[in-house]
């Protein structure tokens, strides 16, 4: 994914946007690259939280819009992680306090004066404001999809926005998987959701118990020894170019014709 600046997003909640935002982020400054991850979701930030970064917040996000502190007040510097770093949401705000054009120029400042790699959006779900301001200066899109009905099917009217945003670069990170459910035929693989949405994935995380205690604990699982965070710095390695083999699972195509029949399919 060539993408510098990258927005993720869904168009339903709770599909784990934010949490692989950091996780995606921790790895790819693990192999080197100098990560901004930048928390959009203005009155409920969360990623300060996931990351563990929560205690060191003083400006933030709408801050350096209103011009009330420089970029380098407003930046926190992940001390685990060297060349991460978290640009946070306000709590105290909404998210008509954000202006595209302004979060432009914020991020071109991020990558052209302060040297960033690769710039992580968090974005809100849904298709309101919040997301158009956090897919305004995106160049690419993850796109994080659960392998239920509800999820694909947001999913499949996000990426036509984003399409219609000019967003060139589109991925799915599939995310919740469960391989026992796909093998008996009552989920949805990674193949069906390839077959409904026509976009590629570039991530295949499964269901795991690590996330929530990563998420508690503030620390993004790539940071330790578990399944999901294997994914996710698998995720990053095909992100960054690398040859990753992906998980293969058995699937009953019974089910896919059923979801098909959903969607309008054949």
């Amino acid at each position: 994914m060539n993408a510098k600046v990258i927005v993720v997003t869904s168009g339903k909640g709770g599909v784990g946007k934010t949490t692989t935002t950091a996780n995606i982020g921790a790895a790819l400054a693990k192999l080197g690259e100098k990560v901004a991850v930048i928390d959009v979701d203005v009155g409920l930030r969360n990623l300060d939280v996931v990351m563990g970064l929560e205690s060191r917040v003083v400006f933030d996000l709408v801050d350096v819009l209103e011009g009330k502190c420089r970029m380098s007040q407003a930046l926190i510097r992940d001390k685990r992680v060297e060349n991460l770093y978290l640009l946070p949401a306000s709590q105290t705000r909404d998210k008509d306090a954000l202006d595209p054009e302004v979060f432009k120029g914020v991020v071109r400042d991020l990558v052209e004066q302060e040297g960033f790699t690769r710039i992580l959006i968090d974005s809100p779900a849904g298709i309101e404001s919040g997301f158009r301001t956090a897919a305004a200066p995106a160049e690419g899109a993850l796109v994080v999809v659960n392998p239920e009905v509800s999820s694909v099917r947001d999913a499949d009217r996000i990426i036509g926005l984003l399409e219609a945003q000019q967003v060139n670069e589109i991925r799915l990170v599939i995310n919740r998987l469960r391989p026992k459910m796909v093998a008996s035929g009552n989920m949805l693989s990674e193949a069906d959701i390839l077959d409904i949405l026509g976009v590629k994935p570039i991530g295949i995380i499964p269901e795991d118990e690590g996330i929530i205690v990563s998420t508690n604990v503030g620390e993004p699982a790539v940071l330790g020894k578990t399944k999901a965070g294997e994914a996710f710095m698998a995720t990053a390695r095909r992100l960054k170019g690398e040859d990753v083999p992906y998980p293969k699972f058995e699937e009953d195509r019974g089910f896919l014709a059923a979801l098909r029949r959903l969607f309008g399919g054949a």
